[in-house]
């Protein structure tokens, strides 16, 4: 025998298993074979249920929505497959490993902003709910128009406060000069309440003897006058 011979030879052969290991290992393979088959007849059973609740959900076609129970990723993963085949929308709400659950609505017929905006924050959505943030919105709403009315009632009496002085500046300015725009604005903005003519013009500051007489003036000075004219005629002229 040569060295190389004797060498392997001499050398330790690998430990052998035993009879008892033999049957521990098969033993715990054919668990975890028992396990998987398990775990997939639990999911094609837990698919099929889903599919038939997607399905009986869409052809009743009364409900709002259908809601499942928090549960595992793998699971809502089943329920999200199968409401897109079904042509349904789903949406996924809660915290991811511990409340996170799936709801599932028509095609047509998704959460409103309000649902969603509740359902996001970990809200229970109701129809009381529902009623409650359909109420808020409708305030929300009827403030808003409110307010915007109050906008545009200033903005209108702004617009009529400064149009007898900013339109008469901005229209004729280039006509008769910035100055003298600024100031017919301004003449016209303080006789405003009165027409264009200052409101003491129109003032009749004489007393009531004043008046008279002046009256009884006018009745003479016309008699006068009209006499004068008949005097003419008279003469040929």
């Amino acid at each position: 025998m040569d060295l190389l011979g004797s060498i392997l030879n001499s050398m330790q052969k690998p430990p052998t298993a035993s009879e008892a290991q033999k049957k521990a290992i098969k033993k715990h393979k054919e668990a975890l074979e028992r396990k998987q088959k398990e775990e997939k007849t639990i999911l094609d059973k837990f698919c099929k249920r889903v599919e038939e609740k997607i399905s009986d959900f869409i052809i009743d076609g009364t409900k709002p929505y259908l809601q499942f129970e928090p549960m595992d990723q793998m699971y809502r993963s089943v329920i999200r497959d199968a409401a897109t085949t079904a042509g349904a929308q789903v949406y996924s709400f809660g915290q991811e490993g511990i409340d996170r659950y799936c709801v599932v609505y028509l095609k047509d017929r998704g959460p409103s902003e309000d649902e969603l905006t509740v359902r996001r924050a970990g809200g229970i959505w109701d129809e009381e709910k529902a009623a409650e943030m359909a109420q808020k919105r409708l305030e929300m709403e009827k403030q808003a128009a409110l307010e915007n009315e109050e906008e545009k009632n200033r903005k209108r009496k702004h617009g009529k406060e400064e149009l007898s002085g900013t339109f008469y500046k901005q229209k004729y300015a280039h006509l008769i000069g910035q100055e003298a725009a600024i100031d017919a604005a301004q003449k016209t903005n303080m006789n405003k309440s009165y027409g264009e003519v200052p409101s003491e013009n129109k003032k009749d500051l004489r007393s009531i003897e004043q008046t008279m007489a002046d009256i009884k003036a006018k009745k003479v000075k016309k008699a006068e006058t009209e006499k004068n004219v008949d005097g003419s005629s008279s003469f040929g002229f």
